[in-house]
């Protein structure tokens, strides 16, 4: 019973279940960032590249050295069309944590450099303060 108390104790932690909460939306976040991409960046790059799909970019390796495949095996084709494709997903979504990791420290800072109010005299402040204004006015 030890072992299953101290996975609850782990498992319950605030700091892992932020971080569950974290993958989830970063998956939720991955798609939207590779929907951006594919179906609405990509396209008109494709477009002023000639109708080029990146994602069909490819060499077939066979064909280009003049190899012959065993009979029935598939023919050694290189996408790397789908490498680039990988690439601009990981830069855009690079640069779309970047911005989301810029503007939370910006607002952490702003809660850091706010001054925090000055704590209220105590009552002996405030007596040795009006001690202090009877002796000025009696000089």
């Amino acid at each position: 019973m030890g072992f299953l108390n101290e996975f609850k104790t782990f498992a319950l932690k605030g700091n892992v279940m932020d971080m569950a909460v974290g993958v989830i939306i970063g998956g939720a976040f991955g798609k939207i960032v590779t929907s951006f991409v594919n179906d609405i960046l990509m396209p008109p790059i494709g477009l002023l590249l000639g109708n080029t799909d990146f994602t069909d970019l490819s060499v077939n390796l066979t064909e280009t050295f003049n190899l012959t495949p065993k009979e029935g095996a598939e023919p050694v084709i290189w996408k790397y069309g789908a490498f680039l494709q990988g690439c601009i997903d990981f830069i855009i979504m690079a640069f779309c944590v970047f911005l989301m990791v810029k503007l939370m420290n910006k607002m952490t800072k702003k809660k850091e450099a706010a001054p925090a109010p000055a704590p209220a005299p105590s009552k002996e402040e405030l007596l040795l303060t009006e001690i202090r204004d009877l002796l000025k006015e009696k000089k």
